[in-house]
C-alpha cells in the first residue's frame, strides 16, 4: 500500500505558548485533511510551562530572528517526510499570527499563510511574500489592527494574493475558545471555515 500524501499545516500559538487550546486547533487542522505540526516556540527556554502568566514572561526572553529561523526549520522536517505532499502553509494567532506573517516574508518555499490577528511585518518587506495570504482581524483590536492599512496597501502594490477580513464588535484573540472574555463563537467559526477553505485551495 503507497502511503498516502498530506499537505502540511504549522499551527503556531498565541503569546502562552503550546498550550491545550492550541493542541486542540492542531488537530481541527488534522481532522480536515492537513498534516499538522505545532511547534513549541519556547523549547529553547525550556518549553511552555503550565502557568501561562510564567509562559507569557519567557517571551522576553526570546530573540525574533532565531524564533522565525526556528519556525522556519520546520519547512524542511515536513518535506523530509513520506506522508507529506511537499505543500506547506502556516496559521498562526497573535504572536503565531505575527510569526506566520514573517514566515512568509522570509520562507519563499510558504505556500499560504493564515494570520489571527497578528502584527504585520514592514513593508519593505512584503516584496519577499511569495505565499497567499489570509488575514483576519477583531474590529476592537486597535493596537494589532494600528498596522493593518499600511500591509493591505503593501500587498496590493506588490501584487500578491491575499484575503482580508475584519470582524465587527468583536476583539483580540475572539478564535480563542478557552477565554469566555475574549471568544466569540460566530466569528471563530466563521474565521475557522474561511481558513480551511483558504488552506484547502492554495495547498492542494
Amino acid at each position: 500500500l503507497a502511503l498516502k500524501k498530506y499537505p502540511a499545516v504549522i499551527v503556531i500559538h498565541e503569546n502562552r505558548g503550546l498550550n491545550a487550546h492550541i493542541e486542540d486547533v492542531t488537530r481541527r487542522a488534522a481532522l480536515a485533511g492537513f498534516l499538522a505540526i505545532a511547534p513549541d516556540g519556547l523549547s529553547s527556554v525550556g518549553g511552555t510551562p503550565a502557568n501561562e502568566d510564567a509562559a507569557r514572561d519567557l517571551f522576553s526572553k526570546l530573540v525574533p530572528e532565531e524564533n522565525t529561523a526556528r519556525f522556519a526549520a520546520t519547512l524542511p522536517y515536513l518535506k523530509s517526510r513520506p506522508d507529506c505532499t511537499g505543500s506547506i502553509g502556516c496559521v498562526g494567532f497573535c504572536w503565531g499570527g505575527a510569526m506566520a506573517n514573517s514566515l512568509a516574508v522570509t520562507v519563499p518555499e510558504m505556500k499560504a499563510a493564515v494570520a489571527f490577528y497578528g502584527r504585520q511585518p514592514e513593508s519593505g518587506k512584503v516584496p519577499a511574500i511569495k505565499a497567499a495570504i489570509q488575514l483576519h482581524y477583531g474590529a476592537l483590536d486597535e493596537r494589532v489592527n494600528a498596522g493593518l492599512t499600511s500591509y493591505e496597501e503593501a500587498l496590493k502594490a506588490n501584487g500578491i494574493r491575499y484575503e482580508q477580513y475584519i470582524y465587527e464588535g468583536v476583539n483580540h484573540a475572539f478564535h480563542n475558545d478557552t477565554s469566555a472574555a475574549r471568544y466569540n463563537k460566530e466569528a471563530a467559526t466563521l474565521a475557522w471555515s474561511r481558513t480551511i477553505a483558504f488552506l484547502t485551495r492554495y495547498l492542494a
